[in-house]
C-alpha cells in the first residue's frame, strides 16, 4: 500500500490497484496526516489546513463527517487486507496507521538523507543509486491535484527543497566520479530552470573548464553575471569571481582536469538524466 503525494495525489491498495479520491477536502486532510504518519495530528492544525486561519463555528463537526467518509472510501477500496484500519481517532485529533514507507514523499526524503551521507563518505556510486531510486519519484508538483492552504504549502515548500538538494547531490556524484561532460546537458538543464542558483551556474562554469572547453566556461560565467545584474543587481559570489580569475589565467592546456578525449568523437555520450526539473517545476 502507498500514499503518493508527489505528483497529484493517489492511493495503491496492497492489491497494487491505483485510485484518486475525488473530495478534495478529504485529499487534503489525508495528505497532511500521510505526511506526519503514525503522528496524531491535531483538529485544529486539520480544520486550519481545510478552512484557513477563520474558519465557520461548526469546522470541528465537518471534519468529523470527512473522517467518516474517508474511513468509509478507504474500506470500500479495499486499500489494505484484511481488517487492518488506517485512520485512526487520537487526542488531539486523528492519524493514519501507516509507515514512512508507505508514503512516497517520506522514502524520497530518506533517499536523499542516504545520498548525502554516502556521498560524504566517498562513496558516490552509492550515492547515486540512491538518487535514481529519488528521482523515479517525482511525478510533478507535489498533490497537483489537490487544493492547498497553509499547513500543506509549508510541507511543499519543504519537499521543492529537498528537491534542489537532490538535484545538487546528484551533479556533486558526476563531479566525484569525474564525468564532467556527461554531466553538462543536465547542468545546462539546471541553469535555465534555475537562473538565479548560483552554485548551479558555478558547477557549469566549473564542468565546462574541466572538459576543457574554457571559451565556453568563461561566457556561462558572463550569462550569469548578466542576469544577477538584471534581475537582482547583484555581482557573482567572490567564489565564482576566483573561479573566473582562474579560467582567465590558466593556459590553454592547463586545464584543472584532463579529460581524454573519446575514441569516437561522433558517438552519443551515454548520461543518466536528471529527472525532468521543468515538470517538477
Amino acid at each position: 500500500m502507498q500514499f503518493h503525494l508527489i505528483g497529484p495525489f493517489r492511493i495503491t491498495t496492497d492489491e497494487g490497484d491505483t485510485f484518486a479520491p475525488k473530495a478534495p477536502k478529504i485529499c487534503q486532510m489525508l495528505a497532511v496526516l500521510a505526511l506526519q504518519s503514525r503522528e496524531a495530528v491535531a483538529t485544529d492544525t486539520l480544520v486550519r489546513e481545510l478552512w484557513g486561519e477563520d474558519p465557520p463555528s461548526g469546522a470541528p463537526r465537518t471534519l468529523q463527517t470527512h473522517v467518516y467518509h474517508a474511513r468509509r472510501m478507504l474500506h470500500d477500496a479495499r486499500v489494505v487486507r484484511g481488517e487492518r484500519r488506517l485512520l485512526l481517532t487520537q487526542a488531539p485529533g486523528y492519524f493514519l496507521d501507516i509507515t514512512r514507507d508507505e508514503v512516497d514523499a517520506c522514502v524520497f526524503e530518506e533517499l536523499v538523507r542516504d545520498a548525502q551521507q554516502e556521498l560524504h563518505q566517498g562513496a558516490p556510486e552509492k550515492a547515486a543509486a540512491h538518487l535514481d531510486r529519488a528521482r523515479a519519484l517525482w511525478h510533478g508538483p507535489m498533490l497537483s491535484n489537490v487544493p492547498i492552504a497553509g499547513v500543506l504549502t509549508g510541507r511543499i515548500a519543504h519537499m521543492e527543497e529537498l528537491r534542489i538538494r537532490a538535484l545538487e547531490l546528484r551533479v556533486e556524484t558526476e563531479f566525484q566520479l569525474g564525468r564532467y561532460r556527461e554531466v553538462l546537458p543536465e547542468l545546462r538543464i539546471l541553469v535555465n530552470d534555475h537562473p538565479l542558483h548560483e552554485w548551479f551556474h558555478g558547477r557549469l562554469i566549473s564542468a565546462l573548464h574541466r572538459a576543457g572547453r574554457r571559451a565556453e566556461a568563461l561566457q556561462a560565467y558572463q550569462n550569469l553575471y548578466s542576469v544577477l545584474r538584471r534581475e537582482l543587481g547583484l555581482e557573482p559570489s567572490e567564489e565564482l569571481q576566483r573561479l573566473q580569475a582562474e579560467i582567465l589565467n590558466a593556459s590553454t592546456d592547463d586545464h584543472l582536469v584532463r579529460m581524454p578525449r573519446p575514441k569516437n568523437p561522433s558517438a552519443t555520450t551515454g548520461y543518466t538524466p536528471l529527472w525532468a526539473s521543468a515538470v517538477a517545476s
